[in-house]
């Protein structure tokens, strides 16, 4: 394991760079989120001071953006696709081949390095916010809740992480995987609950998309969260989205040793 925490502490380094970047990135990516609560507030502006959007007050849908912001901060992939797409064109992977070092944790060491990274730059702008709109957040019922959150959230960020190394993986057979990134992406911002509770959907909208893994990169940690997943329907969310783990890895591996089969580098 010791090289694999060299390559977090590299990673590390390398991510401080470009402090600057992540902190603009932080403070713009505030600005749809301002937008979005506006949209809210005007919505409830019409309703009884106790009134409902689905199932959520005015305080709680506000909660629900500001924890999605947190999740997304704590498990959203960073260029990782690209730069896994990037290798696999330019020939990098080559020295992986030949050494003793899985691409696979490679990747992954570097994401959490970004991660932390990202974190230790966002967190003051973020952490403002939220405590200049600490009126409307929601406290989690209990530790335990709490727990639960966070499990649910390291999933989550494994989730991210699988399913856009498999994504990148389709550099092997094509020259150009925007087109595939850019379509997931734009399924994951909706089916995820990036845009909106997906429990103000119609049931049957909501069961069907139950059966994708996209509720489970944003969702179901910030419903556990608010309280909205309890106990048996808790318990049975977190096997799933473990499941969903579990496949997405299988799936990576898949596609990387079949990819192998195809991949050629020639020169020096």
């Amino acid at each position: 394991m010791r090289k694999y925490w060299h390559v977090v502490g590299i990673g590390i380094q390398n991510n401080l760079t470009y402090r600057f970047n992540y902190l603009a990135r932080a403070l713009f990516g505030l600005i749809p989120l301002v937008a979005i609560l506006y949209v809210w507030r005007t919505i409830y502006a019409d309703k009884p001071a106790d009134g409902l959007v689905g199932s959520y007050t005015l305080a709680q849908m506000i909660s629900y953006y500001l924890l999605i912001t947190v999740v997304d901060a704590l498990t959203a992939v960073n260029e990782d696709d690209w730069q896994i797409a990037a290798d696999i064109k330019d020939g990098q992977i080559s020295q992986f081949v030949l050494k003793p070092i899985d691409y696979l944790y490679y990747r992954l060491c570097l994401f959490g390095a970004g991660r932390i990274t990202y974190l230790s730059v966002a967190a003051i702008p973020l952490g403002l916010f939220i405590l200049s709109l600490h009126r409307y957040f929601v406290l989690p019922a209990d530790w335990g809740v709490l727990g639960w959150f966070l499990l649910s959230t390291l999933l989550t960020a494994a989730l991210q992480f699988f399913i856009s190394y498999t994504l990148a993986m389709l550099a092997f057979w094509v020259l150009e995987v925007s087109t595939f990134i850019f379509i997931m992406f734009a399924f994951e911002y909706i089916a995820s609950g990036h845009l909106f509770p997906l429990d103000i959907l119609p049931p049957a909208i909501e069961r069907v998309l139950y059966l994708t893994p996209f509720p489970y990169q944003l969702y179901f940690p910030v419903s556990i969260y608010m309280g909205k997943t309890t106990g048996v329907a808790l318990a049975k969310g977190l096997l799933v989205q473990a499941g969903w783990v579990v496949a997405t890895y299988a799936l990576a591996r898949f596609a990387w040793s079949r990819g192998l089969r195809k991949y050629s580098a020639v020169g020096g």
